[in-house]
């Protein structure tokens, strides 16, 4: 019932970018609801009316069970990425990266595995996305490529989707064959 956007709908939004935690306070009080709530990444769900001291102990109990700075350092098989630092290791060597960079690598490491339009990476380029051709991504991350990949020309950790974007491959687990049907990932 917010203006322009439903709270589960803004529930989704936030669990798909980061594990901020989420507690709905609200006045749909169904089970489908609160099912609907828990089901799109609620950590809570408080019907109307509530106490104010009720809702402070239900906040303050789902921050005890986030661990502090648990989102600071992003990983994903050899690469590392520390927010508060602002530095990234990839197989435990320090890398430089322009803001552009880390940008763009931050929000893949936030979604490993997942594909990530150009759209939405060149809405995380700072300065805005306004008059910048999508393209843009694409010097980006070859320059990323250039950093981060033992062999830039076959990419190990960037993987491009033709037509669509990028993803950050997901390192197999150990003793997995690895899957030879895959497109490589230029």
């Amino acid at each position: 019932m917010l203006p322009g956007v439903s709270g589960l709908e803004l529930c989704r939004r936030v669990r798909a970018e980061r594990g901020t935690p989420v507690v709905l306070l609200t006045a749909r009080t169904t089970e489908d609801d609160r099912i609907a709530g828990f089901e799109l990444g609620a950590d809570d769900y408080v019907c109307k009316p509530f106490s104010p001291r009720e809702l402070a102990a239900r906040v303050n109990a789902v921050l005890r069970r986030v661990p502090p700075g648990a989102e600071d350092v992003l990983r994903c098989g050899d690469v590392a990425l520390d927010r508060a630092r602002r530095a990234v290791r990839v197989a435990g060597r320090p890398v430089e990266l322009t803001p552009s960079e880390f940008a763009l690598l931050e929000a893949l490491l936030e979604r490993p595995g997942r594909v990530r339009t150009r759209a939405e990476l060149l809405g995380r380029l700072p300065g805005g996305a306004a008059n910048t051709l999508d393209r843009t991504v694409d010097v980006h991350v070859r320059n990323l490529r250039r950093k981060i990949e033992p062999a830039p020309e076959e990419p190990r950790y960037v993987e491009t989707i033709f037509g669509v974007g990028y993803r950050l491959a997901v390192p197999a687990p150990a003793g997995a064959q690895p899957n030879d049907s895959r497109r490589p990932g230029r």
